[in-house]
């Protein structure tokens, strides 16, 4: 395991570590905060044996480790109060502890007690309230973080299943948040811990490699560094600091896995970091390592000129030092300041800031404000949990304006999110744009460097509905929505509609039958929409797809239909033995019909083990589908027929898979391989990259039985570079 950063303190150590970095704050707050969870938590247990209580003063200890003032403190000893104590709620909080604190507390309170329809929805809609209240108080997040770090370390406890799943929304979303918020202490913690939990396998191969060059790489780190200090010495740079600087192992993993190298070929597993008083001497120092040492191509960056949006300045050159040091090895460059905010990020600005919002800030939080537009006009939980993604693992290009600024935007962002980032109005009225002098069309992606000027029209009609498909950020796209949503919106709510109802005949329903009060309220009360004009509307411009809402209204139809009259549950009479009489056909029996044409539906694709129920279709027999399937559901109950499974085994029917995986080469063909050896022929196979990495792969497979397609689903659900696996509709 990694060597931690942060140990648990006791109460006295934590108060005197606050007086240490903010003597003026306020201690006394902290010790109430610390006796009130405690008694809270009282009796409680963790998976570890250990008292509950221990987690919150980890999370506790972490936050002084940032030198996070004594609020934050506070809000994190109590964190965990509201959700898991009887009792506590947060006008509790509120009342104890001030509004201040409170707000924070509800912040990081996950939203388990509410009704969703999945997990994904769930996990999006705390995400999604876990950002909100980053827009209010970023310490938020700074505790969420010092949470999910302590749980990473106690994971072993956790079964294996929960292990791998904890680990990977660690790698999805909370290491991106505190790589955008450079809080790199905790980010390279909790990816080293992650990938031991994923591929433990590779994890201690990296770590085995690493131990055994260890003694070779402190040697030609202390032959950098002692040849470097002599020449800083002789050039007269005073307080300087030199040290090896650790490499971590989920970093060696990405270069390995995503970027396809050998361990061998990786550049900085030999790397030094330099300190100094001022940005002038960074230069300097930077001479003088390009006077003693070659620089190898293409491996420089300088990030105090152009610094990252998460506050990181440095620079970073990597050189060939001849035969003292065969290694290609990396040199960091930075003030000490600078180095400060590297390893604590947004939290070193606390100390100071007491919960305000400088303008220097804000401007380093532009990211957030981003996520904060787009995000309340996208409704569909897939379409923000993907957004999100890609917002928080995006590359950054640094793109020049006429004038000369440095505006910072992820990579493959196009001219026309550009104009949109300057303003909306220019993004609306954008006619064409110029990069580096020469006009380009509104699609090229941008590169670090490129300076952009955007052409504008006041005859503009604004903006067309196809540029939503090329932009790429997501602010540009809720911005696009919002015109349309602001500018046509009884046009949008007549294509919502139109859309609806494409949709629900697609499905074999009608939309009239499904926008009944009863269904529709749900859905209008779930995304606060005043009425289903406005949930129209939002179909319309975009920000709900047709599929979910149809789904959702479908589901809401059933749950009234099954209240309102259980008795007509599907409880169709139990197959007779005159129905078993004579010879099945594709393994069903069909009541009064032996010899009728038999089919599968395809939309549910129903195997042996499965409840399954008959339509008859006009001229093609009996379509067999599987009883809950939405098709049979809402068909015709007059032409519905009992139907029944063979007792013995008739051969092999198909069955769709779908499964979501971390993408490397090779993938589909390792998967179908995986599937087929288990004696589960693969009769089709489709796959789609996705954006943040990861890779959806559709698969059509031959069972014998409900039992063989769990077994094939459960084993997949088990390989580490899979994130979900299971049973879908069919194609």
């Amino acid at each position: 395991m990694p060597q931690t950063a942060f140990e648990c303190l006791e109460l006295e150590e934590m108060v005197a570590r606050l007086a240490k970095y903010h003597p003026a704050d306020d201690a006394h707050l902290v010790e109430k905060a610390y006796h009130f969870a405690r008694e809270a938590h009282e009796g409680q247990v963790r998976n570890s044996g250990e008292p509950y209580f221990s987690h919150t003063a980890h999370v506790a200890s972490i936050l002084t480790e940032l030198m996070l003032d004594a609020r934050t403190i506070a809000a994190g000893l109590l964190h965990d109060t509201v959700e898991d104590c009887e009792g506590i709620t947060i006008e509790v909080i509120n009342r104890e502890f001030g509004d201040d604190i409170a707000q924070m507390v509800d912040g990081v309170t996950k939203l388990g007690r509410l009704d969703f329809s999945d997990r994904e929805e769930q996990q999006a809609e705390s995400l999604r309230k876990m950002i909100l209240a980053m827009g209010k108080d970023i310490r938020v997040v700074l505790i969420k973080l010092a949470d999910r770090l302590h749980n990473m370390r106690t994971l072993s406890f956790k079964p294996r299943d929960r292990q791998v799943a904890i680990a990977r929304e660690t790698l999805d979303i909370y290491a991106p948040i505190a790589h955008r918020l450079g809080v790199y202490t905790i980010k390279q913690e909790i990816e080293d811990l992650a990938l031991r939990y994923i591929d433990p396998e590779i994890y201690h191969e990296i770590a085995r490699k690493v131990g055994m060059k260890r003694v070779e790489r402190e040697a030609q780190i202390a032959t950098v560094i002692g040849t470097l200090s002599g020449k800083l010495e002789e050039m007269g740079v005073k307080n300087f600091s030199i040290e090896g600087r650790p490499k971590h192992l989920y970093s060696i993993y990405r270069k390995m896995v995503i970027q396809n190298i050998h361990f061998e070929e990786i550049y900085d597993l030999i790397a030094v970091r330099v300190l100094v008083d001022s940005v002038p001497e960074c230069y300097t120092v930077l001479g003088a390592v390009h006077t003693l040492w070659n620089q190898v191509p293409g491996r420089f960056k300088d990030y105090i000129s152009m610094p990252k949006n998460n506050m990181y300045q440095s620079i970073h050159t990597t050189l060939i030092g001849g035969r003292s040091i065969p290694t290609p090895f990396e040199v960091q460059i930075r003030t000490y300041e600078m180095h400060r905010v590297a390893e604590y990020g947004i939290a070193a600005h606390w100390k100071y800031k007491e919960g305000g919002n400088s303008g220097e800030l804000d401007k380093k939080l532009y990211w957030l404000r981003q996520i904060l537009d787009w995000q309340s006009e996208t409704r569909d939980s897939k379409e923000f949990m993907d957004g999100l993604k890609t917002d928080l693992f995006s590359e950054e290009v640094f793109i020049f304006t006429p004038k000369g600024d440095i505006i910072n935007m992820q990579r493959g962002a196009t001219p026309l999110d550009f104009a949109y980032r300057v303003h909306s109005q220019v993004g609306n009225s954008c006619v064409g744009a110029k990069v580096n002098g020469k006009l380009v069309p509104l699609d090229t992606e941008l590169e670090t460097g490129d300076r952009v000027e955007i052409l504008t029209s006041s005859s503009s009609k604004g903006p067309s509905l196809d540029w939503l498909n090329v932009v790429k950020t997501q602010q540009a796209k809720a911005k696009i929505r919002q015109f349309f949503k602001k500018e046509l919106h009884g046009e949008n709510v007549q294509k919502g509609r139109d859309i609806l109802e494409h949709e629900a005949k697609r499905r074999g329903v009608k939309l009239g039958d499904l926008t009944k009060a009863e269904y529709i309220e749900p859905i209008l009360k779930r995304y606060t929409f005043a009425d289903a004009e406005a949930l129209y509307a939002a179909v319309g411009y975009g920000g709900l797809t047709s599929a979910y809402v149809i789904s959702r209204l479908i589901e809401e139809q059933n749950k009234a239909e099954k209240a309102q009259a259980p008795q007509k549950a599907p409880t169709l009479p139990e197959p007779s033995q005159v129905m078993r009489q004579g010879k099945p056909t594709h393994g069903i029996y069909v009541e009064g019909g032996a010899g009728m044409l038999v089919r599968f539906g395809h939309c549910c694709n129903p195997v042996p083990g499965d409840e399954i129920i008959g339509y008859i279709t006009r001229g093609r027999g009996v379509t067999v589908h599987k009883a809950d399937c939405v098709n049979a559901i809402t068909a015709e109950s007059e032409r519905m027929v009992q139907v029944s499974w063979a007792d013995s085994e008739v051969g092999l029917f198909n069955a769709s898979i779908k499964v979501t995986a971390y993408d490397h080469p090779g993938l589909l063909g390792e998967i179908t391989v995986f599937i087929s050896d288990m004696g589960t022929p693969v009769t089709a196979a489709s796959a789609k990259l996705n954006k943040n990495g990861t890779c959806d792969i559709h698969l059509v497979v031959q069972v014998n039985s409900k039992e063989q397609l769990r077994q094939a689903v459960s084993r997949l659900q088990k390989r580490t570079d899979v994130l979900e696996a299971y049973r879908s509709a069919g194609q």
